[in-house]
């Protein structure tokens, strides 16, 4: 029996037809699911709830992924567990993306419940740590 509070997982991501399924997905994994269609949306939306986790996509309009990324970090608070996820697959992408501290870095297109094994994973150690 899981006694410990919600999991709190932030999807930033413009493209709602990927966003609707997985958001499903995830609560059916037990998380609380809020969503951000744009970076300033998902910025605003993490200072207020204080996610466990963001999915991350990287191009996105009003800011971009690596933009989101650089507040996080630059938060008071703890910062959350970090998966970028982006059709950006080149290995520069990559490579900025860890540089800067990001948890995971998954390609589009992905399996669902690839990336929902990766926030479990993620979270699961977290409350270990």
């Amino acid at each position: 029996m899981n006694i410990s509070p919600q999991k709190r997982v932030l999807i930033i991501d413009d493209d709602e037809g990927l966003t609707e399924p997985l958001q499903m997905a995830l609560e059916a994994a037990g998380y609380q699911v809020l969503t951000a269609h744009d970076g300033n949306e998902g910025v605003m939306k993490i200072e207020r709830d204080a996610p466990d986790l963001v999915l991350l996509d990287l191009v996105m309009p009003r800011r971009s992924g690596f933009a989101v990324l650089d507040s996080i970090i630059n938060q008071k608070h703890r910062a959350p567990r970090i998966i970028m996820v982006t059709g950006n697959t080149e290995a520069k992408y990559r490579e900025l993306a860890l540089e800067r501290g990001v948890d995971r870095f998954i390609p589009k297109p992905y399996q669902i419940d690839d990336l929902v094994e990766a926030v479990n994973e993620l979270l699961k150690s977290e409350s270990t740590e």
